[in-house]
């Protein structure tokens, strides 16, 4: 029979709901009389025939109007409270002027406050019986057991959220306030923190979920701490800002990011620094594609530039940004003009031209290879993307009258150890030395750590070893690296680049630089699991190092020397630094291109030497990488020779 009523359909268990109103809604006032009187007899019953006949067919169509048969009863939460009472109410007055109208003999008041009250407690108690039996009969054996810590507004929210999955069992709340402590909450018991660490094991709790969304990220990192040592896996709503409307819901409960684990708050970004230089003006970027370039675009458009160039390499990049870009205006119906090119920043007449006929005021240079050990692998396209392509995008702004241009840097262009590094500190070198020329063209430029979430992210890497059982690789236990979240960092970005006086390269505050083993170990324990050097349990996860990359280094740097002034945002720091003249720089750049042409690899790294002084390559394995691309040009050379084309592509 129940599973019957399961099957219908919901306009059937919606008749089916009304007729049960219909049914009870006229004993629940017959109550009232007897309630009343102490007695209901036929005399009593005729005064009141017309009043009791009347409750549900006055009751169920103002019910309907509240929307009350179409709420799904298995999902009802408190705010179907201030729907009956507010029906009740209006049912309760209709049937008391009634009741006037006909000009009943014996007529109580109280029997109406009875009424009102009795038919609010059917209504109600109909509605979460029925929602209990149906949780109780859904309920899953095998759901998550979870602990919710916090038990304000957005805590209860999400147990009630849960109590309503498949996947998930809320058992108890956490709350470190006292006044809540010892209160039961949309029916779940609510606890100190102190209690936890006995619950977890007396529920078999699997997972914590911190749902706290207003507290800082300094305080949320502080509880993290303390969950650290349960040794269960936690995780976390995302801030409040972030939530659609306040409302949260199942799927906003996410894995732990390195960002909450940094506990650094980000500084609200200041509006007249980050529209300087966007608002109302034709904006390029290049490497529109990439993790940078793309929340760059994002970040630019909320600022509503006149017109958005898109520039990449990468047909699918461009595409998906200039998509979701498109799709963000027309929610937003902003009248931007968004403008995709596919292209390189090698190609400067094509750059040159866009430049032009588009009359661009602002260049946001991101394109660039980043990856160390693979650029330490093919140093001469690192160095044609990185340096040549810098340069010709920047030659192109200037010749097109672009009034500012600002390079995304990088950490590793101080003191390189690595091409990629020594790269971008020779395309840093290039902007200051045309900073110094007679132009209406800006130069600065922006050095940053890593960006959480980007291509080749250490965490998303730990996070996959960690769920397929490990092993973590580590490269060795005492590197160290600064963080920064993507959206964070591009904020710095563009209020940096409208403080640029001409030649400047501003270093952003990346707060103190995180251990990768000490991440790596938290990643483990806030995933539930054990560190082989904890456990010989055989689910416990080992960390394997397997030895640096090609040109990595151990410690990241900010800055080459200690020469740095403020400005006037709290995270952005302006470095003076050794410049290098065009004249002599413009020389070394064209023999670094001719060696590039030819492949003349021992060149080529003579050159970035003498270029960036403080290019220091490492010894080993950094030999041996240039020594098999030397072989390998002697070999693409012989091949040249003897066949000028191989596939349909010129050997170069």
């Amino acid at each position: 029979m129940i599973n019957l009523f399961l099957t219908l359909s919901r306009f059937q268990k919606q008749c089916i709901a009304a007729c049960a109103d219909m049914f009870f809604l006229p004993l629940m006032f017959a109550a009232a009389l007897w309630m009343r009187f102490d007695v209901v007899n036929v005399t009593l019953l005729k005064q009141f025939l017309l009043v009791i006949i009347a409750a549900p067919i006055i009751a169920i169509p103002i019910f309907i109007r509240l929307g009350l048969y179409r709420a799904i009863i298995r999902f009802v939460e408190q705010k179907i409270v201030i729907v009956i009472m507010y029906g009740v109410t209006i049912t309760v007055l209709s049937l008391l002027s009634l009741a006037i109208f006909l000009k009943i003999e014996i007529l109580s008041r109280a029997v109406f406050g009875i009424f009102w009250l009795n038919a609010a407690m059917y209504m109600l108690a109909s509605r979460f019986l029925v929602r209990s039996f149906l949780l109780k009969r859904n309920h899953n054996r095998n759901a998550i057991r979870v602990a919710i810590y916090g038990a304000g507004r957005t805590g209860v929210q999400m147990a009630t959220a849960l109590r309503t999955s498949q996947e998930y069992r809320p058992m108890f709340l956490i709350d470190d306030k006292k006044e809540l402590q010892g209160t039961t909450i949309a029916g779940i018991r609510v606890y100190p923190s102190t209690d936890l660490s006995g619950l977890i094991k007396k529920n078999r709790v699997q997972e914590i979920h911190l749902v706290m969304p207003s507290i800082s990220k300094k305080s949320q990192k502080v509880i993290l701490d303390w969950l650290e040592k349960l040794h269960i896996k936690v995780k976390v709503t995302p801030p409040i800002r972030d939530l659609l409307k306040g409302e949260l819901s199942v799927k906003d409960i996410r894995e732990i990011e390195i960002e909450d684990l940094l506990g650094r708050d980000p500084v609200e970004p200041n509006p007249l620094l980050i529209s300087a230089c966007i608002t109302g003006k034709t904006v390029l970027v290049s490497g529109a594609g990439g993790s940078i370039g793309s929340e760059l675009c994002r970040q630019i458009l909320r600022q509503k530039p006149a017109r958005l160039i898109m520039l990449d390499t990468s047909e699918f990049a461009l595409y998906t940004i200039e998509k979701e870009l498109s799709s963000f205006k027309q929610s937003h119906s902003l009248a931007i003009h968004i403008m995709p090119f596919l292209g390189s920043v090698l190609d400067t007449v094509k750059c040159q031209g866009i430049l032009t006929t588009f009359s661009v005021q602002t260049v946001y240079h991101a394109a660039a290879y980043k990856h160390v050990p693979l650029v330490e692998q093919n140093p001469i396209e690192g160095i044609r993307n990185n340096v040549f392509g810098t340069l010709s995008i920047a030659r192109a702004a200037m010749n097109a009258g672009v009034a500012n241009f600002v390079l995304i840097s990088t950490d590793k262009a101080v003191r390189p150890t690595n091409v990629m590094g020594s790269t971008k500190r020779l395309a840093e070198l290039i902007l200051q030395a045309f900073a110094e020329k007679e132009s209406c063209t800006r130069f600065c430029m922006v050095r940053f750590g890593n960006v959480l979430g980007s291509s080749g992210s250490v965490v998303p890497l730990f996070r996959q070893q960690i769920m397929a059982g490990g092993p973590i690789t580590l490269t060795h236990p005492d590197i160290t690296r600064y963080f920064m979240t993507i959206p964070e960092a591009a904020q710095l970005v563009l209020q940096a680049g409208s403080m640029g006086e001409g030649g400047d390269v501003f270093v952003l505050d990346m707060g103190e630089p995180v251990k990768i083993i000490d991440l790596a170990k938290r990643m483990v324990r806030l995933s539930g699991l054990l560190l082989k050097s904890e456990s010989l349990d055989n689910k416990a996860i080992d960390i394997q190092h397997v030895g640096l990359r090609p040109g990595e280094k151990l410690y990241e740097e900010l800055l080459i020397g200690e020469n740095v002034d403020g400005t006037d945002h709290p995270l952005i720091m302006r470095a003076q630094e050794n410049r290098i003249s065009w004249l002599i720089l413009q020389q070394i750049l064209d023999k670094l291109d001719a060696a590039c042409r030819s492949f003349a690899y021992e060149e080529v790294r003579a050159l970035l030497l003498e270029a960036v002084r403080e290019y220091q390559p490492q010894c080993g394995i950094e030999d041996m990488v240039w020594s098999e691309q030397l072989k390998q040009q002697q070999h693409q050379t012989q091949a040249l020779n003897q066949h000028p084309f191989q596939g349909g592509h010129l050997l170069h």
